[in-house]
């Protein structure tokens, strides 16, 4: 996968609707958790491999876990 061809930032929301992400750049990411009735907000710059991977994953979506949304939708969770 070639990120350079990406325009950011991507929205995605996993597919059983409890996280929501804003990738925008391919070393960094928002994330929302939804826990119950709360939102819990955390922003990762990836500096270390696992989360470097995470970003390819959101993007690549090779398992079909994560469901492409627009900024529309991530900001009604904001």
């Amino acid at each position: 996968m070639k990120n350079k061809d990406i325009c950011f930032p991507q929205f995605r929301i996993l597919s059983n609707g409890k996280s929501l992400y804003k990738i925008v750049n391919d070393r960094y990411f928002e994330e929302i958790q939804i826990i119950g009735t709360k939102r819990i907000r955390f922003e990762i710059h990836a500096t270390h491999y696992p989360e470097m991977l995470k970003i390819q994953d959101l993007l690549a979506n090779e398992n079909n876990l994560f469901i492409e949304i627009d900024e529309q939708k991530w900001l009604e969770f904001q």
